[in-house]
C-alpha cells in the first residue's frame, strides 16, 4: 500500500539528521527565547495537532532551560536529615514552555505543542497558538470552541494535552487519584 507524504515526514523526524539539527539549534540558542515563525518545522505534527494555514494561527518556537531544578540549601531553621538537592519536577518542559508562551503572547490561546529538539542546555518546542479575535477563527466551526470562556488560559490551568499528561489525567486506571485534581485526591495521584 502506498504511503502519503506525511507518513515519510513522520519517519524522518524519528531519526533526524544530526548535523542539520545541530546547526539549527546553534541558531536557535543565539536567538530569543520566543520566536514567531512563518511555517511550522514539523508540518505533519502541526496538522495532526490542529494547525491550519490560515489567519488566526500563529506558530511560536520556544526555548526552555533544561535541568537545574535544585532545591536551595536551607540557611536557617529546620533542615531535612538527608539534604536532597535533586528535585523531581512534576511539570514537563513542554508544559512549562506553553505557560511561558501564553504569558508572553497575552492575546493568543495555546492550542498545542510538540518538541523540535533538545541539547545539553535547552529544550526547544513549537507551540501552535490561536488568536480568538480573528473573524476566520470565529467563523470556523472546527475551531470556534476556543472562544468559550472555559477555554481561556488553557496552558496555565493545565487543560492542554501537555498539562493533562503532567497532572496525570491521561491515565485511565481505576485507582488513579488525580481527579478532579491531585490536591483534592489527598496528593496520592502523583
Amino acid at each position: 500500500m502506498a504511503k502519503g507524504m506525511y507518513y515519510y515526514m513522520k519517519q524522518a523526524w524519528k531519526k533526524p539528521d544530526p548535523a542539520t539539527l545541530r546547526q539549527r539549534m546553534t541558531e536557535w540558542r543565539a536567538g530569543d527565547a520566543f520566536t514567531v515563525v512563518d511555517k511550522p518545522l514539523r508540518i505533519d505534527r502541526a496538522r495532526a495537532l490542529g494547525y491550519k494555514d490560515k489567519k488566526g494561527f500563529v506558530v511560536v518556537r520556544a526555548r526552555v532551560q533544561r535541568g537545574g531544578h535544585r532545591r536551595p540549601r536551607p540557611n536557617k531553621a529546620r533542615r531535612s536529615k538527608r539534604m536532597t538537592i535533586r528535585k523531581t519536577v512534576k511539570m514537563s518542559y513542554k508544559w512549562i514552555s506553553e505557560i511561558r508562551a501564553e504569558k508572553r503572547f497575552t492575546n493568543l490561546e495555546v492550542l498545542n505543542s510538540y518538541p523540535i529538539g533538545k541539547d545539553g542546555i535547552y529544550a526547544f518546542h513549537e507551540i501552535i497558538m490561536v488568536d480568538p479575535s480573528k473573524p476566520e477563527i470565529k467563523n470556523d466551526p472546527t475551531m470556534n470552541w476556543i472562544l468559550k470562556g472555559q477555554n481561556k488560559n488553557r496552558a496555565a490551568r493545565g487543560i492542554t494535552a501537555a498539562g493533562k499528561v503532567s497532572r496525570g489525567h491521561k491515565s485511565k486506571h481505576p485507582t488513579n487519584k488525580t481527579r478532579p485534581s491531585v490536591r483534592s485526591g489527598g496528593r496520592l495521584g502523583k
